[in-house]
């Protein structure tokens, strides 16, 4: 059930982003177009800003299930361009009330999650200290990141796939050969 409200508060959400900006919804705009109280939307979120931040994880969650590979992270990339561009309307009106900084900070785990799975693939028979695969997976979330954001504030008019194609040419093999630098 908890699951269910979670769902429901997140569209109630959504549906009040096409109607008015995020700062100017409140958690009882919130909960009456949702037809709970108050106090079920404090049992689930804290403020209206951990309802946008756990919204956007869910929707990367569910775009990266099993594309955390070397063979496979272009999909994953390519599925959170798809599902940021499928909630155009939430992503845009966030994207204008909050600082970059917040944007980064709901991008940054999805990104890291990706990105550390495919070192970890590629790091199988080197010796590389954790902290050196967190080091390049930082470098890796930081190019991502950025260039979202940019097709963000372009109003996500470039064609995902191009991105992600060109990002892939620029890329290729380059995880590996960082392991490579960094093994003991």
């Amino acid at each position: 059930m908890s699951e269910v409200t979670k769902r429901a508060l997140e569209q109630s959400l959504k549906n009040l982003l096409l109607k008015k900006p995020l700062t100017k919804i409140t958690i009882n705009d919130i909960t009456e177009d949702c037809g709970i109280n108050r106090m079920t939307f404090y049992y689930h979120f804290k403020d209206i800003y951990d309802l946008v931040e756990w919204s956007c994880l869910e929707d990367a969650r569910k775009a990266l299930e099993e594309k955390k590979t070397h063979d496979t992270w272009q999909e994953g990339f390519l599925n959170i361009f798809e599902a940021v561009l499928a909630n155009k309307p939430f992503v845009m009106n966030v994207y204008r009330c909050v600082d970059r900084e917040q944007v980064e900070k709901y991008l940054k785990p999805l990104t890291d999650g990706l990105i550390m799975g495919v070192i970890d693939e590629q790091s199988t028979g080197i010796t590389v200290r954790d902290e050196d695969k967190e080091f390049i997976a930082r470098i890796y979330s930081y190019v991502f990141i950025g260039i979202m954001l940019d097709w963000i504030k372009g109003d996500m008019k470039d064609d995902p796939r191009l991105i992600i194609d060109k990002l892939a040419l620029l890329i290729k093999d380059s995880v590996y050969d960082a392991l490579n630098r960094f093994k003991l």
